[in-house]
């Protein structure tokens, strides 16, 4: 009997052990390509590797989803083509944008480093702006929605165009205050315009039942062009007579 309750407890401990690593998520796969554009970037997720190669003088582009609160952290290493096969130094950059194509400023990381001609690697970073739920229409605070990382070799000579390279990119996103704007964004960043949809015409307003009161609105707003206006006509006036009294043919 006892034997028995011991299979038994053994049995359940697998079981629950097993259910536990079915539940726990798997992690994300790496993404191993990356766009030339805004339209072909490549998709991201925080703490989800990216290992692209490509050559110097490409423009490589990612893409990743922030929601309010958080911190969005891109950090990238950029393994340069061997000392001996460089003719001098390099600039890079590493940029963030958002659904509008608005720059983001880095508040933290080396946004654009430069390397000697004799370094092997390099390494770039760009924090933003805790994402708000809402801002008002002219300012630029990152809100909601889709945002872009763009790296590129800024300056770097021209004999070097087009040596392979390897980037290692790497997205974090933790949760800052999320209570400091205390608002919420009510509409979305870009409104849908629902193409060739009709748009109903404003309703007419009903007559009103109510009795006609004498109303001083139709009365115009004097104000100092008017008086311009007044004192200009007595003044034409005024010329116009004294011109005629002289002119006037005198009887005899």
């Amino acid at each position: 009997m006892h034997r028995v309750r011991h299979l038994a407890a053994t049995a359940g401990a697998l079981g629950a052990a097993t259910l536990s690593l079915a539940a726990a998520p798997s992690p994300a796969p790496g993404v191993s390509s990356a766009g030339t554009s805004f339209l072909t970037a490549a998709a991201i997720a925080p703490d989800q590797p990216a290992r692209v190669k490509a050559v110097t003088g490409d423009y490589l582009y990612w893409s990743f989803s922030a929601e309010a609160g958080q911190n969005p952290t891109v950090a990238a290493t950029v393994a340069l083509p061997a000392a001996a096969d460089r003719s001098g130094g390099q600039s890079w950059t590493i940029e963030v944008f958002d659904g509008l194509r608005r720059r983001q400023a880095c508040v933290d990381g080396e946004q654009s480093p430069v390397a000697s001609a004799t370094e092997t690697t390099l390494t770039l970073g760009c924090r933003i702006r805790q994402v708000r739920s809402w801002a008002e229409p002219w300012d630029g605070d990152p809100l909601p929605g889709t945002y872009y990382v763009r790296l590129a070799s800024t300056d770097l000579p021209e004999a070097d165009l087009g040596l392979p390279i390897q980037v290692d990119l790497t997205l974090t996103a933790p949760t800052g205050d999320t209570g400091a704007d205390q608002g919420e964004l009510k509409a979305a960043l870009v409104p849908n315009n629902r193409p060739g949809e009709i748009l109903t015409a404003n309703p007419v307003p009903s007559p009103s039942t109510e009795p006609a009161t004498f109303s001083a609105n139709w009365l115009p707003d004097f104000s100092s062009r008017w008086l311009w206006t007044i004192t200009g006509g007595i003044l034409a006036a005024t010329a116009g007579l004294i011109g005629f009294s002289w002119t006037r043919r005198r009887r005899p």
